[in-house]
């Protein structure tokens, strides 16, 4: 609440707006290509795994997760997680989502530039996501502390960095599953089309959240003049 009544507050209002809506209509479109069977009966975990297999990635084991829209894929240890709501259903929206995740793994397998960035990046965008406004605050608060002022904006300009490479890897990773989806033949054009809706939805969350990042980092360097 501090940091609300700080100048330039508003910058961020925008974002905030755009992040309900991203959350909303992810939600909403989810919840209505849910209903939705395919005609190939396949479930999202035999989907992941037959793309997978496709691509010699045999190794990668597909796993459930707990929670809904959890899942992911994880380079670390090279595993693909899905929900229970994606692993064991066979609608539209559980394999546009199986599709986008495999589409991760093959990503790394591929060694796909933006996403090994991404990777590199994380550790420390993780430390200054959190720790780079509460340098600036203070810093601010302290009056003559600009080095704890710079330091916390370098800091958070890394989870900048990261929520903007974002964006070229979740795209590309949707890409390649409406590719794959069309042609392995498991979808038919009106499920293709529910599949893009879901992932485009999906894509919204990630551009709202790097809006956020860009206006936040604008806000701190702003504060950082005064």
């Amino acid at each position: 609440m501090v940091g609300f009544w700080f100048p330039y507050w508003w910058l961020i209002i925008p974002a905030i707006l755009l992040g309900f809506y991203a959350q909303s209509k992810v939600r909403s479109t989810y919840r209505e290509y849910s209903r939705y069977t395919t005609r190939s009966g396949w479930t999202g975990a035999e989907l992941a795994a037959e793309i997978l297999r496709r691509h010699g990635l045999e190794r990668v084991p597909v796993e459930r997760t707990q929670g809904q829209l959890t899942d992911h894929y994880d380079p670390r240890n090279q595993v693909l997680k899905l929900s229970q709501g994606v692993y064991d259903s066979k609608s539209v929206a559980a394999l546009g989502i199986a599709a986008h995740e495999s589409g991760h793994a093959i990503q790394h397998s591929k060694s796909y530039v933006p996403l090994a960035l991404r990777n590199t990046v994380y550790p420390v965008a993780s430390f200054g996501s959190n720790l780079g406004p509460i340098l600036v605050i203070v810093g601010f608060l302290f009056g003559t502390a600009d080095f704890l002022i710079t330091a916390g904006i370098v800091l958070f300009a890394f989870a900048v960095l990261f929520s903007l490479i974002t964006l070229p890897v979740e795209f590309n990773a949707s890409n390649r599953a409406m590719r794959i989806l069309d042609e392995t033949g498991v979808m038919t054009s009106s499920e293709l089309a529910g599949a893009r809706k879901v992932l485009s939805a999906a894509a919204l969350t990630y551009i709202a959240s790097a809006l956020a990042s860009v206006l936040t980092l604008l806000r701190l360097i702003l504060l950082s003049r005064r």
